[in-house]
């Protein structure tokens, strides 16, 4: 009779690699339903092989690790983990051009996802190459593809790159957005090298200041004991000044919520979302408010479902 690995050990294996349980198009699921459903149709041979290969990888030994990812491709051809985890030992082991190709294997079969996309773009990195070098052999047609890996680079502070692949996605708030950050830490960077041009340093600052400003303000307020129609005119106010700013979206839904405006606070909170980078805090506490106000417009349905979204460990 077939055996399998316990369950528990199931779970450890999800939480070491995010690039099984993350980037889901329904949204995010627990590491326990992930790991059920991405190891029990797998053979003995190849549970095994697979985690002992996270093992060496976690305690650093890389090419005993490549060799059990080698074995679990063997046995698993197509499986676009184990070319992710392949990629990810090769990176850390500085075996650049081979993590190259994994990565690029792993993003063919799964181009939404972002973790594979970010190891891409870390191997990239490594050896001075431009995304634009590799776009026949990465799925660069696909949108989401695009977003996640200008994402990266912007995080990466590779900004030229992050601009250069924006102006080949369609644009969005969101993209809006990124790009508006993207120019801001252009220009910082231009600030810094270049002292005559004091300009951009003042104003620079001085948004800074005034954005720092408003959500200091709002912060308190949503720290005390909050006065409801002050946080609605603060978080308007802030609003008009700041028109891309999430906190600033989120703080407006918190208090249209409190003052029983639910689908208004609904209206806020999905804003927040659509400008929301990088921000897993931030976005857990939008998720909470959507929920809270859905229930309370008796929607069971959407207020499991944005619940659910929520993100363990934030």
């Amino acid at each position: 009779m077939k055996q399998t690995i316990p369950m528990i050990i199931l779970y450890i294996g999800a939480y070491i690699v995010p690039g099984i349980i993350l980037c889901q198009e329904e949204g995010p699921i627990t590491e326990e339903e992930s790991a059920e459903v991405s190891f029990e149709e797998y053979s003995d041979e190849f549970q095994e092989s697979f985690f002992e290969g996270l093992k060496q990888q976690g305690i650093q030994n890389y090419d005993k690790a490549i060799n059990a990812f080698l074995k679990c491709k063997n046995l698993e051809p197509e499986k676009d983990v184990v070319s992710f985890e392949l990629a990810k030992s090769y990176l850390l082991d500085k075996q650049y051009v081979n993590a190259q190709q994994y990565a690029q294997e792993a993003l063919i079969e799964a181009p939404t996802n972002y973790w594979y996309a970010n190891t891409l773009a870390e191997t990239l990195e490594a050896q001075n190459l431009s995304v634009s070098m590799v776009k026949d052999q990465i799925p660069w047609k696909n949108e989401d593809f695009k977003k996640n890996l200008a994402t990266i680079y912007y995080e990466l502070g590779n900004y030229q790159e992050a601009k250069s692949i924006l102006e080949e996605v369609e644009k969005t708030a969101k993209i809006s957005y990124l790009q508006s950050k993207i120019k801001d830490s252009i220009n910082q960077k231009l600030g810094r090298k270049n002292v005559s041009k004091e300009s951009i340093v003042v104003n620079t600052s001085e948004d800074a200041k005034d954005l720092s400003d408003f959500e200091k303000r709002i912060t308190e307020a949503l720290n005390g004991s909050v006065d409801v129609k002050a946080l609605l005119a603060l978080s308007k106010e802030a609003l008009e000044s700041y028109p891309s700013q999430p906190f600033f979206y989120y703080a407006h839904g918190y208090a249209l919520r409190l003052d029983n405006k639910n689908s208004e606070a609904i209206e806020s909170l999905e804003t927040a979302l659509d400008f929301i980078i990088d921000d897993p805090v931030l976005e857990n506490k939008i998720y909470k408010e959507l929920s809270e106000s859905y229930a309370s417009m008796g929607n069971t349905e959407k207020a499991t479902q944005y619940l659910n979204k929520v993100k363990p460990g934030f």
